[in-house]
């Protein structure tokens, strides 16, 4: 009388095959390519610098205009909470109104939400006045997690769940689904 030994890996593979089967589903799906740190860096670098020629021609003539004091050091001086309301209001409404701001047109970017749906004012306010806020106090340094995560999120896009992509260059992302296929046969164990 002859013994069949098999092996607990061969009927661990005899019994996956058997019984269960995975069909694999690919679909080529294209989605729009995340801007990195460099691209979104020189884009508020433009946005500032429009807002600090906004200051200089029109807030700073204004001032001179009425005899008001420029350089009161305090941060509740009215030159900079008139600065910092005209700061916010351009983030928060070119940003709503438009998906972007000025440098974010120059350099062909754009907010999406990232559920793909339009930007709610509840989400632009929290991204470009309370995530701001958040980003700019310790030193402008929670801007660079833009550089280190995946989508290139910074701390206000997590917070608003938003995400700055190029308007017209997309990735190649292979989409892939797996379903279980309904099993053949019966596993029946060895008997001998």
């Amino acid at each position: 009388m002859s013994e069949f030994v098999q092996s607990e890996e061969q009927h661990v593979q005899a019994n996956t095959s058997a019984t269960q089967q995975v069909i694999v589903h690919r679909t080529a799906q294209y989605e729009q390519k995340a801007a990195g740190f460099w691209i979104r860096f020189w884009a508020y670098t433009v946005d500032i610098l429009i807002l600090a020629s906004v200051g200089m021609l029109l807030i700073k003539p204004i001032f001179r205009l009425f005899s008001l004091d420029l350089n009161n050091p305090v941060w509740y001086a009215p030159f900079t909470l008139i600065t910092a309301a005209i700061f916010y209001a351009y983030f928060v409404l070119m940003t709503k109104l438009c998906s972007q701001t000025v440098g974010k047109m120059i350099l062909g970017i754009k907010v999406i939400s990232k559920d793909g749906g339009k930007l709610k004012w509840s989400t632009v306010i929290f991204r470009e006045w309370i995530g701001r806020l958040i980003s700019i106090v310790p030193l402008n340094i929670p801007y660079l997690v833009v550089a280190f995560t995946p989508k290139k999120q910074g701390v206000h896009d997590f917070i608003a769940d938003t995400l700055v992509v190029h308007e017209t260059v997309f990735d190649l992302k292979e989409k892939v689904t797996y379903e279980n296929a309904p099993a053949k046969e019966l596993h029946e164990p060895n008997v001998f």
